[in-house]
């Protein structure tokens, strides 16, 4: 499968090392300095990968479950503005609650799920429609496709945008979900930007998801942000990674004044909702 490509074929001069403003994630983040897209200078062996999501695992989401809901609703919500429902595929869907909510809003839905235990908890728990496969294993014609924090880990986005556009129906959409590298917070953080991670391959900003997503023949209709909900102590806990005794603190203080499990959904403006259109071919008469 090719590797980013929207810009040509690029020799080792046309990237530009972001050292100075993005950390290490498994190699140097370079960007291309004819479209400007970020991606690991080094592409990480599946051994790496496999590795580092190992580490990652955990049951967070799963017992954040009502403000993942509450986060998917108004998701979907954006969604619905743009078209009515139909038939809608969710491409690394994890545990289901997208999928979940979209049911009970009228979609008829299917999903993906690379993660064992993440798709047998949609299926047995939530009794979901869901394949415990790749993006290559996807099938049929969709009137959306969702990608929810998905295309910034495959190591050829290129190749899962070319694969995504022929599951789409012609004016169906594509709903991104994804870090912002260009945001604000982003830029002020640098290195220690929390979604500067192992498993992140792509960092994308809004003028390079665009360009990628031009490419494919996609019309983008809406940017936004995709601000998540999850509980106050969930915040506070993660926080610990800059300032852990402060952390551990306000986590305390927080349990004392019973806040702690009180849905909190901070704006950060760092993470990207990007809703796009594939267009109706016009085939012209000859």
């Amino acid at each position: 499968m090719p590797r980013f490509q929207v810009s040509g074929e690029l020799g080792a001069e046309g990237l530009i090392p972001t050292t100075k403003q993005f950390g290490t994630a498994l190699s140097d983040i370079v960007r291309c300095a004819d479209c400007g897209h970020m991606q690991l200078e080094r592409f990480p062996s599946e051994a790496e990968l496999e590795r580092e999501y190992a580490a990652a695992a955990s049951d967070d989401y799963v017992n954040e479950e009502p403000g993942q809901r509450l986060s998917a609703r108004a998701v979907l919500e954006r969604v619905e503005h743009h078209r009515s429902v139909g038939r809608l595929l969710d491409v690394g869907c994890w545990v289901g609650f997208l999928m979940s909510e979209a049911e009970g809003r009228g979609w008829d839905t299917a999903g993906i799920e690379p993660s064992t235990f993440a798709s047998a908890h949609a299926r047995d728990v939530l009794g979901l429609d869901v394949r415990t496969a790749g993006l290559e294993d996807a099938e049929g014609e969709w009137d959306v496709v969702v990608m929810g924090d998905v295309l910034e880990h495959l190591t050829h986005a290129n190749a899962a945008l070319e694969k995504v556009a022929s599951l789409t129906s012609p004016n169906g959409l594509l709903v991104l979900l994804l870090p912002d590298a260009g945001s604000r917070i982003a830029r002020v953080l640098g290195k220690r930007w929390w979604s500067v991670i192992p498993t992140h391959v792509h960092y994308f900003t809004r003028d390079s998801i665009a360009t990628m997503l031009g490419a494919h023949g996609y019309e983008v209709l809406e940017f936004g942000t995709d601000p998540k909900a999850f509980t106050v102590r969930y915040y506070l806990e993660k926080g610990g990674g800059y300032l852990p005794r402060v952390s551990r603190v306000l986590v305390a203080i927080a349990e004392r004044l019973g806040l702690a499990d009180r849905m909190w959904t901070p704006d950060f403006g760092d993470r990207m909702l990007v809703l796009a259109r594939k267009p109706v071919q016009v085939v012209a008469e000859e």
